[in-house]
């Protein structure tokens, strides 16, 4: 949680949230087509940042293997999905994100025995040996990757509720997921669930001195996150109809890293601004008509920008709009 004064500053944090909604709702009115898709990007990024949040900012569980989630979920779709035949979605997501919560359950239970950098590196670790799995067997295409031709069918056999070839349907599709996600982990959050994961992070020895459960409380929360990550990187693969091991690479994990860091750790709401924030400034800083030659070092600059941030901002952008109070 990040502190606030009592003052109206989180009512206006709440309304600009609101208005922000209100026009992501309204956008495919007036969008073009190539902002739309930049958004439903953004918004499914959102819907990843958040997972980890839960990790890092809620629990104080650092990880640098959370892309793991993301690219197992889109190779299941991937895999699990004909070639020529597109199939529900209700076969597809329940089994990516089935996939993803075993996955956490099994390396949650082995690296929630390690605390601090060693933990850092075993999630790192777990990461890179499914990034290799893919990587180097002819399992998901090898390096070169699995093209998805057909976005999953949201109905039962000649039954189609919604056309996801439909950019717009599809943009809604995310945008009500990510609602969903964030309203479901703020009721999650201000349950006694969420008071103890925040109680583990202030003084994990603490909690378990008066009989809390805490392994229990982490891997909880550790499965939570992994499935959530598995949602995003499951409408991604939608989305673009293509993955490769580039998206459980440390480099991705790294980028969601830094949008919770740059939108506020320990804020659900932060981390919704930290995606919009990253993608945008991303594409502003590859504008060579605005950088010329320097739009090729784009992650020289963003990179310049995280550590402004992490030392004159800790609290991210929602602590420029917060001073004492709770904020999510």
């Amino acid at each position: 949680m990040i502190a606030s004064s009592p003052s109206s500053t989180p009512r206006l944090l709440g309304i600009l949230l609101s208005l922000a909604l209100l026009g992501l709702a309204l956008f495919p009115l007036v969008g073009e087509t190539f902002y739309l898709q930049l958004l439903t990007k953004v918004m499914i990024l959102a819907i990843f940042a958040m997972s980890l949040d839960l990790l890092v900012g809620y629990t104080g569980l650092v990880s640098l293997g959370h892309a793991a989630f993301f690219g197992l979920a889109g190779y299941a779709l991937g895999l699990i999905q004909p070639k020529y035949d597109p199939m529900s979605i209700f076969i597809t997501l329940p089994a990516a994100l089935a996939l993803c919560a075993v996955f956490a359950l099994v390396t949650g239970a082995l690296v929630l025995r390690t605390r601090g950098i060693y933990f850092i590196m075993v999630t790192l670790a777990f990461a890179q040996m499914v990034y290799f799995i893919f990587h180097d067997t002819k399992l998901g295409g090898g390096s070169d990757g699995l093209y998805i031709n057909n976005k999953p069918l949201v109905g039962w056999g000649d039954t189609v509720l919604l056309d996801l070839d439909n950019k717009t349907a599809f943009y809604y599709l995310v945008l009500v997921l990510m609602v969903l996600v964030y309203g479901l982990l703020r009721r999650i959050l201000s349950s006694n669930f969420g008071r103890a994961l925040q109680g583990i992070r202030v003084n994990e020895h603490r909690m378990r001195a008066i009989g809390f459960p805490v392994f229990r409380y982490q891997l909880g929360v550790y499965v939570l996150a992994g499935v959530l990550g598995g949602l995003a990187g499951y409408l991604s693969a939608a989305q673009f109809g293509f993955v490769n091991p580039e998206i459980i690479s440390w480099h991705q994990s790294g980028a969601v890293l830094m949008m919770v860091i740059l939108g506020g750790m320990g804020t659900l709401s932060g981390s919704l601004i930290g995606a919009f924030v990253f993608v945008l400034l991303e594409e502003f800083f590859k504008d060579d008509t605005v950088f010329g030659g320097l739009a090729k070092h784009w992650q020289l600059m963003m990179g310049l920008l995280i550590v402004a941030v992490a030392c004159f901002l800790p609290k991210g952008v929602v602590g420029l709009l917060s001073r004492d109070k709770a904020v999510r």
